[in-house]
């Protein structure tokens, strides 16, 4: 022991002359204020009471909040609400430790006291402060180093990287709207465009008068409909209608649209909503009213929206399940989904909104979350090439071998050529994908009628059923917008496969009775491009068929195209067109039809922006800058080295 080498202590005990345990004391007593004097003598340095001082208090919290935000990039379950509430938490943590410094400076508290204080006001005039269509980031000043910051970090994303507006206006190859807003000089396209923005305004008139605030307008009763689609969110036909609105120049209409999304469109609901729904139709319809003004309400909410879906990707395999509650962020599977499986075309129809929230916050979550969903289906083997509907989000594996273009299926393939499309031509995984399951669909599923009528049949574990859905109409466009990025050989192939589909489609109208196509057709049983069931007899004012037709003319400028679209609103105002709105039909083959009371948000969103985009010049939202997304919103295509958001080394990597 230590002791036992002290001289004048005992072996067997502790033992000390008076004067030894005197000097003994002393020492100790000297050595003991000789350390903790040291310790109230050292510099006031945060390196060294961190050994002293309790580790949650001696960290000093960054100031400014950006760099809170990137400490929070991972934590993408945090709310929009909750992020705003970072800076007053960070006050709070700075006061304790300024209380247990000795140092603390009258001056500085007096700086610290200012801070809070500008922060304060800069919370309480942000709501009144007016957004600009085109924001402007303040110029580079001492004096005016405040506003910058604020101004700035007005437009920065959750993580710290700001979006600039303005910049992106200037990466646009082609003005929005035209050089004349898109207006033909041919006298008769030009009255026919004139016609479909009567039609869009007689729409939007007859539900701002009768479901004002509502999801969609039931004509014949004239009263609104909710639904349970959309998990308690309102106004679905607002959101959907904004960027058609705001293309055909109705900017009176457009202004009280957007005046109900600032006010009155309430995220905090609390019901079972369909991802695919809400994704496609609100978020892609807040982004797009987005890029095309500038308007930051449209960016906020879409941005509010898109944090309420990200816990839908907790699930073992980041497959997400297709029922979402947008209050608690729970999420399940349809109850007639096979085994509690996954949709291909719901789960595969994120991919063009979410890259673009990643582009919009600097946060990337929403893009990770999506390219996840990809490498695991690049993993799985898939039979004869083909993707199979229903997927295990819990096993990653195929549940059932039911393939489709149609329902279920359809617009996952779309969203890959979109995706390679909109990523400025640079997003290999998805061409790859996309031209090998075209390859496989063209190998398996597309076929030829004895009338020469080419189709794209359904798959049934290895059997065809001979069926063509209205939805896999969208295909003819999707595989021409495709064309020429595939092999040199294919190009032509792919061009004529897309025009003999459009055909086929335009043929499933011309062959009913009201000139409008039913929901599904067939080709067996002696008949072809004909519904042979009274369950697929019906038209909802469906887009599919009109989409292509867009497509189709501004690649190829065939005039059959436009009359093919003008007989199709010739029969939308025969048969479908109402006192108070515009209804679907149950029966094609009939020319009394009876009506279904229903003005889908669709109808708004996609079929009439198709039909005016048919009759205008192709510098109205042209498709070198833009990509639709399944909803017909219009998302832009991202140039990386013209923007140069993001991180400067990706960009720098990307090069």
């Amino acid at each position: 022991m230590f002791f036992r080498k002290l001289p004048g202590v005992s072996a067997s005990g502790m033992g000390l002359r008076l004067s030894q345990k005197f000097i003994f004391l002393l020492f100790l007593s000297g050595l003991v204020t000789l350390c903790f004097g040291a310790l109230f003598f050292l510099p006031d340095s945060a390196r060294i009471k961190r050994f002293f001082l309790p580790r949650a208090e001696s960290q000093t919290p960054a100031v400014e909040p950006d760099t809170t935000a990137k400490q929070d990039s991972k934590k993408s379950d945090k709310s929009h609400d909750h992020f705003k509430e970072i800076i007053p938490a960070k006050a709070v943590t700075s006061a304790k430790i300024k209380a247990i410094s000795q140092k603390s400076s009258p001056t500085s508290e007096k700086k610290d006291a200012e801070k809070v204080t500008v922060k304060k006001q800069d919370n309480q005039n942000e709501s009144k402060r007016p957004t600009p269509v085109k924001p402007r980031f303040a110029v580079n000043k001492p004096v005016e180093q405040e506003m910058e910051r604020r101004t700035v970090s007005s437009k920065k994303g959750k993580h710290g990287s700001p979006f600039d507006y303005e910049k992106f206006r200037q990466c646009l190859q082609k003005p929005i709207l035209g050089v004349e807003n898109g207006q033909p000089s041919d006298p008769q396209t030009r009255e026919r465009r004139e016609k479909v923005k009567e039609m869009m305004k007689f729409s939007w008139d007859n539900y701002k008068t009768y479901a004002w605030g509502k999801n969609e307008l039931q004509p014949l009763t004239r009263n609104g409909h909710v639904g349970n689609m959309f998990g308690g969110l309102r106004g679905a036909s607002i959101v959907d209608s904004l960027d058609t609105l705001y293309i055909m120049g109705m900017l009176e209409e457009f202004e009280e649209a957007k005046s109900w999304v600032e006010k009155e469109l309430d995220m905090n609901s609390n019901g079972e909503a369909s991802l695919f729904e809400v994704n496609i139709r609100y978020v892609g319809g807040l982004l797009s009213a987005y890029y095309l003004t500038g308007e930051e309400v449209f960016k906020k909410k879409a941005i509010e929206l898109g944090e309420k879906l990200l816990p839908v990707f907790n699930t073992p395999t980041g497959i997400p399940r297709g029922v979402i509650n947008l209050g608690s962020g729970t999420s399940w599977s349809w109850g007639w989904a096979s085994a509690g499986s996954s949709i291909l075309a719901e789960f595969g129809t994120l991919h063009l909104e979410f890259v673009h929230l990643t582009e919009v916050t600097g946060n990337p979550t929403y893009s990770e979350k999506v390219m996840n969903i990809r490498n695991v289906l690049n993993k799985i083997e898939k039979p004869h090439g083909l993707y199979p509907n229903f997927l295990s989000p819990v096993t990653g594996n195929w549940v059932q071998h039911h393939v489709s273009i149609g329902g279920l299926g359809d617009s996952f393939y779309e969203y890959l050529i979109k995706s390679y499309l909109m990523s400025d031509k640079r997003d290999e995984q998805a061409k790859k994908m996309y031209y090998d399951a075209l390859e496989a669909i063209e190998t398996n599923l597309v076929q030829k009628s004895p009338g020469g009528l080419t189709y794209i049949a359904e798959w049934r574990g290895g059997v065809l059923d001979h069926k063509m859905g209205h939805l896999a109409c969208f295909s003819g466009g999707m595989i021409g917008i495709g064309a020429d990025d595939g092999e040199p050989e294919q190009r032509k192939h792919h061009m004529d496969l897309a025009a003999e589909i459009t055909h086929t489609c335009h043929e499933s109208y011309a062959r009913t009775a009201t000139k409008l196509g039913p929901e599904a057709f067939r080709f067996d049983s002696g008949v072809e491009a004909t519904a042979t069931r009274m369950s697929d007899r019906y038209y909802i004012l469906r887009p599919e068929v009109v989409e292509s037709y867009m497509y189709m003319w501004r690649l190829t400028h065939d005039p059959k195209y436009r009359e093919w679209g003008w007989e199709a609103i010739q029969a939308l105002e025969k048969y479908c067109r109402v006192d108070k709105g515009f209804t679907g039909i149950r029966d094609v083959y009939t020319t009394s039809p009876s009506p279904d009371n229903m003005q889908q948000s669709f109808f708004l969103a996609e079929t009439l922006k198709y039909l005016y985009l048919l009759f205008s010049d192709d510098d109205l939202l042209p498709l070198d800058d833009w990509v639709f997304n399944t909803e017909a919103h219009p998302l832009p295509v991202i140039r990386t080295e013209c923007m140069q958001w993001g991180e400067a080394g990706k960009i720098q990597q990307q090069q």
